[in-house]
């Protein structure tokens, strides 16, 4: 079958064909319907993150935003059947441990990250495997369709746990998102589908005029302002409630929690690059000050991402409105070296992956 791979840290990367996976016992191969295409995708080709255990030994296939169509089913598998459509998290979780068992499948004490360790060749291919399948592969209502399903990967369903779990964001809360890219856009919608009165701060018109049609209220670029943390106090009469990095550089963290009002909540999304390698200094004296937190937010627990789906299905959300375009296996390389500048917006999917 045909796969994006990754053969060397930030060398071009190449669609190859590679082995078909099999199905372990407790596990199901799935053919990927739909794989969206993210900066995580980027910053694993980079050969970020190797302080946290996501970084290949290459030859290695990236992608893991996938949704798919179960095509085999291991012998132990319960819950999962041959023709299920389903959604597939990147944070595969055991199903065993203390924490799955609490509810916390997306930090389960065995994760495993698809797409970012060896253990879970990626979803840029015509199929993937998903391990684990009675808890890591979700089934899809009818009414939920290839496309719709496509734009639920890791940013949108990551931003709605960062939104409606860890930021707990209700009516009424002033929400500021510092970097409108996938992940951002996502939690502009999301939190305004909550309720949220949301602030959207960002370097390009474009992306902050896409934030408005999501339903933020106001938007700050910037590049021009002196102070964007200021600007977001003076908009929420004092300081945010809530505030969103969904970068994950110096600036935008800072800047993010700078944005807060007393007894402000921050949530910490975007994960960091090579230059911060997980290292951001903070105004430590204003969380004491002002009493803020500090959470960070990962993935979304299989467990509940009825929430999510029951909101799509009623109109509330819809993460087609972040797909800004669908393409093929062999446009995939192309689109990742464009977010080596940010020149994508929105949430790019493959959807082809065959010749």
């Amino acid at each position: 079958m045909q796969a994006v791979v990754l053969e060397a840290f930030q060398e071009p990367l190449e669609v190859q064909d590679v082995d078909r996976p099999e199905p372990e016992s407790h596990g199901i191969v799935a053919k990927v319907d739909g794989c969206g295409v993210c900066r995580s995708d980027w910053h694993c080709w980079q050969g970020d993150w190797d302080w946290f255990g996501y970084r290949p030994d290459p030859p290695h296939v990236l992608g893991h935003e996938p949704c798919g169509t179960v095509v085999e089913v291991g012998s132990e598998v319960e819950s999962v059947a041959e023709g299920d459509h389903i959604a597939i998290p990147f944070n595969f979780a055991c199903g065993k441990c203390d924490l799955c068992r609490n509810g916390h499948e997306n930090i389960c004490e065995n994760h495993v990250g698809l797409g970012f360790m060896n253990e879970a060749p990626g979803a840029f291919a015509e199929e993937v495997h998903v391990p684990n399948a009675d808890i890591n592969a979700v089934p899809l209502p009818d009414d939920i369709s290839t496309d719709t399903a496509a734009g639920i990967g890791c940013r949108f369903m990551t931003s709605y746990h960062g939104m409606a779990h860890q930021g707990d964001v209700g009516g009424g809360d002033d929400v500021v998102v510092h970097g409108c890219g996938g992940i951002g856009l996502s939690a502009v919608h999301i939190a305004d589908a909550l309720g949220g009165n949301v602030v959207a701060v960002d370097l390009m018109d474009e992306k902050l005029e896409k934030a408005q049609e999501l339903g933020a209220v106001e938007t700050v670029n910037a590049r021009d302002v002196d102070d964007p943390a200021k600007e977001v106090r003076d908009i929420t009469d004092g300081g945010a409630d809530i505030s969103v990095d969904a970068l994950g550089i110096k600036t935008t963290c800072q800047n993010a929690v700078r944005s807060l009002g007393k007894g402000g909540r921050h949530v910490q999304i975007g994960l960091t690059t090579s230059d911060e390698q997980g290292m951001i200094p903070l105004p430590t004296d204003e969380f004491v000050a002002k009493e803020i937190e500090f959470v960070g937010s990962l993935g979304l627990q299989p467990s509940r991402y009825s929430e999510m789906l029951d909101m799509i299905q009623t109109g509330k959300i819809d993460p087609t409105l972040l797909v800004d375009k669908t393409i093929d296996i062999h446009q995939v390389p192309d689109e990742l070296a464009a977010m080596t500048d940010f020149e994508t917006m929105g949430i790019p999917v493959c959807t082809e992956f065959a010749d």
